[in-house]
């Protein structure tokens, strides 16, 4: 497995929410995945207080049912929805961008590739059927985010079927309050907080895998399908860059795994539905929580 298949999940949750910055080609095949799923679900609960922990899968082919049973149980009956992230707004979103996206100017991130890697990072927009300009303005994480999207939009996913957005659009219905363990701007300093020289490599990384980035997420979408955590979690998590992983995965699951102890000391039922590589393994939020001494039940 190349490196980039351990950067396809952690780049997911921040892609979704770029989604609305480009438009893809046209899908040339309907996406394959297994139509009923069955994704793991644990709960945490005391006297007063449930807590329960949904992995997610950000971007996903239309069809796929899983919000059914347990899960569907547990949401009808919570009054709280958290995600990554809250309900950000086109301005959070452009602010955002400005701060952390957008070159100085008179740069150009062409300029800045190398003839070389200028040449694959064109090659792999015009298979998407995007300009070879259409990122001259931005810093090199921005492409390297969206060219995951661009990609497996083509093969028929998209974010608007990923669990977040389903649930987004169900609490909305429901009047679940929403909240967000990031905001929008945590999670875009994280990658453009980067050196450029760090950027430019991971954007050319990301060119690299362009060719397995359909059979990534079709395996990952399996694995959370069939509710195998502690396989999802190898597959994601093995052989990661200490230092890629520390920023992406670990320090965000003690930040997490904190949030969730504070407010098992409040009343009242809460869904939290977080990317599903944050919750297996070692060192996950539930790895996390137990070694705190909080009881974890599967649910599902």
């Amino acid at each position: 497995m190349s490196k980039f298949n351990h950067l396809f999940a952690p780049l997911l949750a921040i892609t979704a929410s770029l989604g609305p910055a480009v438009s893809p080609a046209p899908a040339q095949q309907a996406a394959s995945a297994p139509l009923e799923a069955r994704p793991a679900l644990w709960k945490l609960a005391d006297h007063d207080t449930t807590i329960y922990l949904f992995g997610t899968v950000h971007i996903l082919p239309k069809g796929v049912n899983w919000f059914n049973g347990p899960v569907e149980y547990a949401f009808n009956h919570s009054d709280l929805l958290v995600t990554e992230l809250p309900d950000i707004t086109p301005v959070d979103f452009m602010k955002g961008m400005a701060k952390y996206g957008v070159l100085p100017a008179g740069q150009s991130l062409r300029a800045k590739l190398g003839e070389e890697r200028r040449g694959r990072y064109e090659a792999a927009l015009a298979g998407l059927g995007q300009r070879p300009e259409m990122f001259d303005r931005n810093r090199a994480w921005v492409p390297a985010t969206l060219i995951p999207l661009l990609t497996i939009q083509k093969v028929g996913y998209d974010p608007a079927f990923g669990v977040e957005a389903v649930l987004d659009g169900k609490a909305k219905a429901h009047k679940i309050v929403r909240a967000g363990l990031e905001t929008i701007d945590f999670q875009f300093g994280l990658l453009g907080g980067q050196s450029e020289e760090q950027q430019i490599e991971y954007l050319d990384t990301v060119i690299k895998g362009v060719p397995e980035m359909q059979e990534t997420i079709a395996q990952m979408v399996t694995l959370w399908s069939a509710g195998d955590e502690a396989g999802l979690a190898a597959m994601l998590n093995a052989e990661q860059e200490p230092e890629f992983a520390e920023m992406m995965l670990y320090a965000r699951n003690r930040a997490w795994a904190r949030w969730i102890e504070n407010r098992m000391a409040q009343p009242g039922t809460v869904f939290i539905a977080v990317g599903a590589g944050h919750l297996g393994g070692t060192k996950s939020v539930g790895d996390l929580l137990t070694k705190g001494g909080f009881r974890l039940t599967r649910v599902q």
